[in-house]
């Protein structure tokens, strides 16, 4: 048996900032991805390189981590969907039977 936790205002909250979640962090996710340009500020670089394929190598590094970071904060979101959703459906069942 299920239980409800949140109430309908809250879940139907969940519910929309889990989609904008998912829908932003799965585009910046895909934008560090092909290593847009206008990120490269957000990426954790050190001070000292001995070359540059020494510095190429790290921005790569790092835009494939913060790209997986955001994929994985994405799919976080799609289980704060879940939950808000299963909630949601639960608060209108209930208010729909009484």
């Amino acid at each position: 048996m299920a239980c409800k936790f949140c109430g309908p205002k809250l879940s139907l909250c969940g519910l929309v900032l889990s989609v904008w979640g998912i829908i932003q962090l799965t585009l910046m996710g895909v934008f560090y991805y092909i290593r847009a340009v206008a990120l490269l500020e957000d990426i954790p670089l050190g001070e000292k390189h001995g070359s540059i394929e020494e510095f190429v190598a790290e921005v790569e590094h790092g835009y494939n981590q913060n790209a997986l970071n955001c994929w994985i904060a994405a799919l976080l979101y799609v289980i704060t969907l879940v939950i808000s959703g299963h909630q949601f459906w639960m608060n209108n069942r209930s208010s729909v039977s009484m």
